[in-house]
């Protein structure tokens, strides 16, 4: 199987950029096209319209989209990669489906976790919910500082394999 076609989701947490780094040395590699994908959290564009502020806070939702997929997809330029870019809003493991369905993605690669109000563990929902429902190879990409595990588990350094 050839990976023409490499998606990054991107929610300009660290563990995403984590995997952006990662992603674009595979696809520098491989020789594959990047495509950075921000979704807008469809929970907080159903929020919006509470607050009476639906056009802007909507727009301050997709512009921070726009500037951090911009700033990955800068990134994979700087390598000499091809680059494409998409911000929608949804659920975000519906939309990556989506996009890797409709764009003919080859290959995911997912931080472990991300900007969610509960932080999972060991894996976010959204790159669980990935693993399980995309019908293509996903490389999930762990980078936890030890220090921040040392509250988890004691021995943190012999028990967290990287």
């Amino acid at each position: 199987m050839s990976y023409d076609n490499l998606l990054i989701p991107t929610d300009g947490s660290e563990q995403a950029a984590n995997a952006v780094e990662e992603g674009i040395k595979l696809a520098d590699e491989i020789g594959a096209t990047v495509h950075i994908l921000h979704v807008v959290d469809e929970f907080e564009a159903k929020i919006v319209p509470i607050t009476g502020e639906e056009e802007s806070k909507r727009a301050e939702y997709v512009e921070y989209g726009e500037k951090i997929t911009e700033e990955a997809a800068q990134v994979a330029r700087d390598a000499g990669l091809d680059v494409e870019t998409a911000v929608v809003i949804g659920i975000a493991h519906k939309q990556i489906q989506n996009y890797v369905e409709e764009n003919d993605i080859d290959l995911v690669v997912i931080g472990s976790r991300g900007l969610g109000g509960v932080e999972e563990m060991l894996l976010g929902s959204t790159a669980d919910k990935v693993i399980r429902l995309v019908n293509k190879p996903v490389t999930v990409v762990y980078q936890q500082p030890v220090e921040e595990l040392r509250w988890m588990l004691p021995s943190a350094e012999d028990t967290v394999h990287r």
